[in-house]
């Protein structure tokens, strides 16, 4: 079995390297690793350019970090996929966790590790994402952990891969789409990667909040043929409850 991973990368040669050096440093497994930058003028291209022919090197421009990881995939010949951004990083046994875990089970399942919020003075808070379901997704109560998320390509395939028009929740949609289509989601236990939030990221800086709310009521309205109303908002806040109490309970084992 291989694993394809994929990087999108634009300026920010800062975090790159260490980003890379844990995709490549993985033992254990089977890897195929894809770096997409549709042009950095940081030094990051020098970076990847570095390490010669172990990434498969994909310079061109594109209309987004969606349409960057389409661009991106689209090379990759792997039996499982996962993506990460250039200022994140994989924790060491991660893809060999996801190589046993794929071994098995089917191809009908995408799968969420444990792993950390790392801030800029390299201080860690654990993330437990919980189990996803179309009806969490949709009610904005599903915790999306993408960095320690893997799926089958032939699930991505089947979904048609990332809606490039989407600019907030590219990861978020696909999720969402593998779930209407008849997927299940597991969570492992096991603690797999690392996301990094700054001021200088869009999850740090929030500059996005307000198109990232506005496309997840587009992903609603498209599913289910209707906006949301106040019983939708309060079953928001029951499932956001419920999940607070299984991450509790998680911790507590």
């Amino acid at each position: 079995m291989k694993i394809s991973i994929v990087t999108i990368s634009f300026n920010q040669q800062q975090y790159l390297r260490a980003c890379i050096d844990s995709i490549l440093e993985q033992s254990g497994c089977a890897v195929e690793y894809i770096v997409v930058d549709p042009g950095s003028t940081d030094g990051s291209r020098e970076i990847i350019e570095s390490y010669g022919d172990r990434i498969v090197q994909v310079f061109e421009k594109d209309a987004g970090p969606a349409d960057g990881l389409n661009r991106g995939f689209a090379r990759a010949t792997g039996d499982v996929y996962g993506f990460i951004n250039s200022d994140d990083y994989l924790l060491p046994g991660a893809l060999k966790t996801i190589t046993d875990f794929f071994n098995k089970n089917g191809n009908n399942v995408f799968v969420t590790g444990q792993g950390y919020t790392e801030n800029e003075h390299a201080e860690r808070t654990p993330i437990h994402p919980n189990k996803l379901t179309s009806s969490n997704m949709l009610h904005r109560s599903g915790v999306v952990f993408q960095q320690s998320t893997f799926f089958p390509a032939a699930l991505f395939k089947k979904a048609g891969g990332f809606n490039a028009q989407n600019r907030t929740c590219w990861d978020y949609e696909l999720f969402l789409r593998f779930l209407l289509q008849g997927a299940t989601h597991q969570v492992i236990r096991q603690e797999l990667a690392v996301f990094r939030l700054y001021q200088g990221s869009i999850s740090g800086s929030g500059r996005l909040e307000e198109r990232y709310y506005q496309e997840l009521d587009q992903l609603f309205e498209e599913s289910l043929g209707r906006r949301r109303n106040a019983i939708d908002k309060l079953l928001t806040q029951y499932q956001r409850i419920q999940r607070e109490m299984g991450r509790r309970l998680f911790s507590r084992v």
